[in-house]
C-alpha cells in the first residue's frame, strides 16, 4: 500500500518543513475487549464508552494528555489553534468538547491519526466539521475507505464517512513547525497495524507512540490489518531510540510512561515471543501453549488473563 504521491506545499496552522501529500476528499482497559456480532461491534463500542470520564493532565510546553475517550489523546495548543493526536470515540464528543474548551477557546486546526482503528479515529468526523485538517499514513485512509474485518474480534467495520477521512497523507515521515513547536511524524513498518505513526514533540520531548506501546497492558496485535509481533518489537526499539531519560511517553492505552517502562514493555514482548516460539517449534498447539503459561513471569504486571495475547504472538512466530 505504500505509494509515492506528488507533493504540494500547504500552510494551515503549522508550516510544513517538508512537503505533504494532499488527497481529494475511557477507560483504556475496556477498548477492544467486547466481542458482539460483527454488525453490532462498532455501535456497542460507542455505547459502552459514551459515558467515559475524560481526564486532562498538563504536561510540558502547552501539551496536554487526555485519557478516557478511547485511545489516548495529546493536545498541543499553539499560535493559531490546537493540534490533536487521535480523536477517540465519536460518542465522547460532549466530554471532549468540554475538556478542550477548558484548555482554551482556540479551535482544532490539525488532527493526526496514529493508525486507523476506530477507538483512535471515530471522532474524526466531528473534529473535521469544526475545521480540523486530518493527517495520517496513507494506509490509514485506505483502510478507513473500505470495509475492514478484524478477525480477532469477529468484527466488521464499515467504511468511515467522507468527513472522517484523512486528507493529508504521508508514507515515511514529515516535520511540522510553527516556529515555536516542532512535530515529527514517523511511520513504522507494520507493527500493531500497517498504518502506525509516532508523533514526537521535539522541544517538549514528548513521544506519542499510538498502539505500538500499551503501558501496563498486554497489547492487541491486529494481524488482519498487517500487524505482527516482530513488528511490535521493532517499533518498540524505534521508540526507545527516540526516547531519552526525560522523555514523556504517551502510549495508545494505559497511563503516561517513561523510557524505563517502555524498556520493560520491550523486554516483555521479546521474552513472550521467545517462549511461545519455542513451544510452537516443539509442536505444541495453541491450547497446549496457553496451558504451558509462557507469559507467567509477566502476567502480574501486564495482564492476569494473557490468553488472547498468547494467541496473537503464537500466530506470528
Amino acid at each position: 500500500m505504500t505509494r509515492t504521491s506528488p507533493a504540494i506545499s500547504r500552510r494551515r496552522f503549522l508550516t510544513l518543513s517538508a512537503a505533504a501529500t494532499a488527497v481529494a476528499s475511557s477507560n483504556p482497559r475496556t477498548v477492544w475487549t467486547q466481542q458482539p456480532p460483527p454488525q453490532d461491534f462498532l455501535t456497542k463500542a460507542r455505547a459502552n464508552n459514551a459515558n467515559n470520564k475524560i481526564t486532562s493532565t498538563p504536561l510540558r510546553r502547552n501539551i496536554t494528555f487526555l485519557g478516557g475517550a478511547g485511545g489516548n489523546i495529546a493536545v498541543l495548543t499553539a499560535k493559531a489553534g490546537k493540534l490533536l493526536v487521535d480523536s477517540g470515540y465519536a460518542s465522547c464528543q460532549p466530554q471532549l468538547t468540554t475538556v478542550l474548551a477548558a484548555i482554551n477557546a482556540e479551535p482544532i486546526r490539525i488532527l493526526i491519526n496514529t493508525h486507523w482503528h476506530f477507538d483512535h479515529t471515530d471522532g474524526n468526523e466531528w473534529m473535521h466539521s469544526t475545521g480540523a485538517t486530518i493527517w495520517a499514513h496513507e494506509n490509514t485512509r485506505y483502510r478507513m475507505t473500505s470495509t475492514q474485518h478484524i478477525a480477532a474480534f469477529n468484527a466488521t467495520i464499515p467504511p468511515a464517512p467522507t468527513g472522517a477521512l484523512p486528507t493529508i497523507l504521508l508514507n515515511t515521515y514529515r516535520n511540522l513547525s510553527d516556529g515555536t513547536n516542532t512535530v515529527k511524524l514517523t511511520h513504522y513498518d507494520p507493527a500493531h497495524t500497517d498504518t502506525d505513526l509516532s508523533v514526537y514533540f521535539t522541544e517538549a520531548d514528548i513521544l506519542h507512540c499510538g498502539d505500538t506501546f500499551w503501558n501496563g497492558l498486554y497489547p492487541f496485535i491486529d494481524y488482519s490489518s498487517g500487524g505482527n509481533i516482530n513488528g511490535m518489537i521493532s517499533a518498540t526499539e524505534q521508540n526507545l531510540a527516540t526516547a531519552g531519560a526525560d522523555t514523556i511517553i504517551i502510549p495508545g492505552h494505559g497511563p503516561i510512561g517513561n523510557k524505563a517502562q517502555l524498556t520493560e514493555f520491550r523486554d516483555m514482548l521479546v521474552g513472550s515471543r521467545d517462549n511461545i516460539a519455542k513451544l510452537k517449534k516443539e509442536g505444541k498447539s495453541l491450547d497446549e501453549t496457553v496451558a504451558a503459561k509462557p507469559t507467567a513471569a509477566y502476567d502480574e504486571k501486564w495482564g492476569k488473563k494473557p490468553e488472547a495475547f498468547i494467541g496473537y504472538v503464537y500466530q506470528g512466530v
